[in-house]
């Protein structure tokens, strides 16, 4: 059984549990730290959780909606952490004590009953990485920061029953905001982050892979509205809006079945 629960996307942090049961065995994956440590420990709880569950973190980039306090996590609870050598290296090369796990693209990474098989994606960081998870069952896909979806992204979520998936703006909006255009050049470039239409377009990619459910991801408070993702995606997997579910920035989701 795989389930999954968001602690919170968006700009203000990002952070992702997976619970992977093999038999009588359960892994907990924490993908993204990007909050305090306590507003963290606040969500955990509310989750039903305690930090000290948590068996490995992945940081997909060093951002700081992303990376947050995964250091401090780390040091506290002596969990491992995972991410790539470039993005060990932007955040400063730190002392870890022992806890780092350098994460590449296409290599699988064993967390206890999970399987994870980190990607690299089009994004202006050092080296980042997106991931699927399975645990031998169904696979879930983590996929919350990109300019456009590569051959090698849409590669690598084929098979994916479910993905947690970026629809950061729409394109009308962020032309009308108050961004100055190199911040609108940045989001909305190819090495930014997605548009709705543009996430409707990697899920009719991958639809006939398998894929059943969509989560919308990191919605820009400034430039989209929960509406606007889910109509895109909806169009795309041939569904009523009100099927799609979206990741609060404060709220997350609930758990939910992979």
């Amino acid at each position: 059984m795989l389930r999954f629960r968001s602690l919170g996307s968006g700009s203000s942090g990002n952070a992702t549990v997976v619970q992977g049961h093999s038999g009588a065995r359960l892994t907990h994956l924490l993908i993204d730290c990007g909050l305090g440590m306590r507003e963290l420990d606040r969500r955990l709880a509310r989750a039903g959780m305690l930090a000290e569950q948590i068996d490995a973190i992945f940081i997909t980039h060093e951002h700081g909606d992303h990376i947050g306090c995964a250091r401090q996590l780390a040091l506290r609870e002596r969990i491992p952490i995972w991410m790539s050598q470039g993005t060990y290296a932007a955040i400063g090369s730190p002392d870890l004590q022992g806890l780092l796990r350098v994460a590449t693209d296409g290599v699988a990474v064993e967390v206890g009953a999970l399987q994870l098989r980190p990607f690299t994606v089009p994004h202006d960081a050092r080296e980042p990485l997106q991931l699927s998870c399975t645990d031998g069952a169904v696979r879930l896909g983590v996929l919350t920061d990109l300019g456009h979806a590569t051959a090698h992204v849409l590669e690598q979520l084929n098979g994916c029953a479910t993905v947690l998936l970026e629809c950061n703006h729409d394109p009308q909006l962020l032309a009308a905001s108050n961004y100055p255009p190199s911040l609108k050049q940045r989001v909305g470039g190819a090495w930014g982050h997605l548009a709705n239409d543009a996430a409707g377009d990697i899920a009719r990619a991958i639809l006939a892979g398998g894929l059943r459910q969509v989560v919308a991801a990191h919605l820009s408070e400034q430039n989209n509205r929960p509406q606007l993702a889910c109509q895109a995606l909806a169009l795309a997997l041939g569904c009523h809006p009100d099927d799609i579910r979206v990741a609060n920035a404060m709220t997350g989701t609930d758990w939910l079945d992979a």
